[in-house]
């Protein structure tokens, strides 16, 4: 009788539970990874689709890229710095100092040459701003989830 109940659509093998792939204590979840990893994509994409369609010369266009690249790597060396600090694992004063006058520097370039950019309008102004943001918050979450990660299969 039971048989008559179920779904003939439906296998056997189907029935089965699925296997949870358990997380370790400590790890981000698969679906903040891909979050993250999918706005560091739109951000650096859209600023870069961005650039290309702009209407401005070609060296105000390597400009914008040398500043997204250099605040990208600035925004990750700085998050490493911290984190290595707050782990207690040894950064020299110099590096750690560098890395914040790297990130504030990368941030001022951005501000000022959208500030003095009169071929830019404002809201271009504020699409690159925000493309960039995200960029830098995103690649900072990045870093953190691969270390996150790697501190959770290390306690293991």
């Amino acid at each position: 009788m039971s048989g008559m109940n179920e779904n003939p659509l439906v296998k056997s093998e189907d029935k089965k539970p699925k296997i949870k792939v358990e997380r370790k204590q400590g790890e981000p979840t698969t679906a903040f990874k891909g979050a993250s990893w999918a706005a560091l994509v739109l951000g650096v994409s859209a600023y870069l689709i961005g650039l290309f369609n702009a209407g401005m010369q070609l060296n105000e266009k390597g400009y914008y890229f040398a500043v997204l690249v250099f605040g990208l790597y600035a925004a990750v060396s700085l998050q490493k710095a911290v984190r290595d600090r707050e782990e207690d694992i040894p950064v020299s004063g110099i590096y750690y100092g560098l890395s914040w006058f790297a990130l504030i520097v990368a941030i001022s370039l951005m501000a000022i040459g959208l500030y003095n950019a009169g071929s830019i309008i404002l809201s271009e102004k504020g699409f690159y701003a925000m493309a960039f943001v995200l960029s830098l918050f995103s690649a900072i979450t990045i870093q953190k989830n691969i270390r996150d990660s790697q501190m959770a299969r290390e306690r293991d």
